[in-house]
């Protein structure tokens, strides 16, 4: 069997692959592993959550079920956003949270994230042991020794609310502002937020009857807001995904600002008041070369990290840099949050146009995106990508051909016979010939 964790916990269909009995024998080893810095001094306390997913209910009791019959005490918050049990963890002195969510996947998927006493996500190593925990013998307590569950929805609510509003630089200032939340975990605590500090807010896909989520609306699905914005004649628009973990946004023209000019906003900010740890920002290779250039002309340098939010956060707590983030809207605030918080984000953009007085289009406008173009290759042996020369060559020629106004990049797949190529130009003419040109190359000598 394959490792059960993934980039961003355990996901799949829910009652297939992330089935009752796995969330409770999952929340048994957690217990174990996670439980281990306290020892016996004292019990164990557990914060879950879940976005407003079906099949959510039934995870939650079972991650609750194994958490207490492992003799932890648990509070449940309902739905929450994934970085509002993120914030929880620490906020309320709890030793691990559960969050129960697919994030932007479709409904039926579902997934299980941890996070320990800090609020933070788990390394590799300790998800590991967490697997290995599964196939081994435990002592069950019994008695009083047994874990006990508390309700707390509105007051973890609350808190949390409290703690985002309270970053803010400035006030939102009546700023009309439409908020879409993907029939999401955003859906209460999202407007309320921005409202709370100080947006005039109307809301669109907030209305999660447990099979709606992330259908048709949300930060995939940009379009409604898109016409909600025009239509009422909003100065923004903010989309967040299924738990609210990511944020894009809309100008008052309607058109998309996506988490590249999100982080180049957020960087200018934060440097200019001597905030922005290092003058440094973490990207992926997937980040537009606009955002790099944009960091050049303002002296930040900006860093690359592999394509996942989670690398991003490795290199930005080994360097010490508190901004970073990707190109879909996962933008880490790590001076206020532990991970990718899409609420947090919003307010911090809006906040920025207030205190300005800048249209969110005049701040985006910081980035200039340049044409990107990506060409899927399957079929392939993704394995001799990097060491095949004619690739290479092929490579560095366009590299050549493109200078300083352009980007390749080939990426295998993780998971199939595919590699994908990547061409940022100048025009889309060029990056689709160079992309079209480099796929052929890559078709030809990596054909399985």
């Amino acid at each position: 069997m394959g490792r059960l964790f993934g980039t961003d916990g355990v996901r799949g269909c829910a009652n297939v692959d992330i089935t009752a009995e796995l969330a409770l024998d999952l929340s048994v080893a957690a217990a174990h592993i996670l439980g281990e810095r306290v020892g016996d001094d004292r019990r164990l306390r557990a914060v879950v959550g879940r976005d407003p997913r079906a099949s959510g209910e039934f995870l939650a009791a079972a991650v609750a079920a194994g958490l207490a019959s492992a003799g932890v005490d648990v509070t449940d918050v309902g739905v929450l956003p994934t970085p509002a049990i993120a914030h929880l963890v620490p906020d309320l002195g709890m030793d691990l949270g559960v969050m129960l969510s697919a994030s932007h996947n479709p409904m039926p998927d579902n997934g299980i994230k941890f996070f320990d006493h800090s609020g933070h996500k788990l390394a590799d190593t300790l998800e590991d042991r967490i697997e290995a925990r599964m196939r081994e013998e435990w002592q069950r307590p019994t008695g009083a020794d047994v874990g006990r569950l508390h309700l707390e929805p509105a007051r973890a609510a609350d808190r949390y609310i409290d703690h985002i509003v309270t970053t803010l630089p400035a006030p939102l200032n009546g700023l009309r502002v439409i908020a879409d939340c993907a029939h999401g975990a955003s859906s209460d605590v999202g407007p309320r937020a921005l409202a709370a500090a100080g947006a005039e807010v109307e809301v669109i896909g907030a209305r999660p009857d447990g099979l709606n989520i992330n259908d048709g609306y949300g930060s995939t699905h940009l379009d409604q807001l898109q016409a909600a914005v025009l239509e009422a004649g909003a100065d923004a628009g903010v989309a967040f995904d299924g738990d609210a973990d990511r944020c894009l946004a809309v100008d008052a023209n309607g058109a998309v600002v996506d988490g590249d000019q999100i982080m180049g906003i957020l960087a200018l900010a934060m440097d200019e008041a001597g905030t922005l740890a290092h003058r440094v920002l973490v990207a992926t290779v997937m980040s537009n070369l606009g955002l790099r250039l944009a960091m050049d002309r303002a002296g930040i340098t900006m860093r690359r990290t592999a394509v996942g939010d989670r690398y991003v956060l490795e290199d930005m707590r080994a360097g010490g840099y508190n901004l970073g983030g990707e190109q879909s809207g996962h933008v880490l605030l790590l001076d206020h949050a532990t991970t990718g918080d899409g609420i947090l984000t919003a307010l911090q953009v809006l906040s920025r146009m207030s205190r300005t007085g800048r249209s969110l289009a005049e701040l985006a406008a910081v980035v200039t995106r340049l044409p990107q173009v990506l060409v899927n290759v399957s079929g392939v042996d993704r394995a001799r990508c990097a060491a095949d020369a004619d690739v290479q060559e092929a490579v560095a020629a366009a590299e050549q051909e493109l200078g300083d106004t352009g980007r390749v990049l080939l990426r295998p797949s993780g998971t199939e016979p595919l590699v994908r190529v990547m061409v940022e130009a100048a025009d889309t003419g060029q990056a689709q010939r160079v992309a079209d040109e480099l796929a052929d190359v890559v078709r030809q000598r990596l054909a399985l």
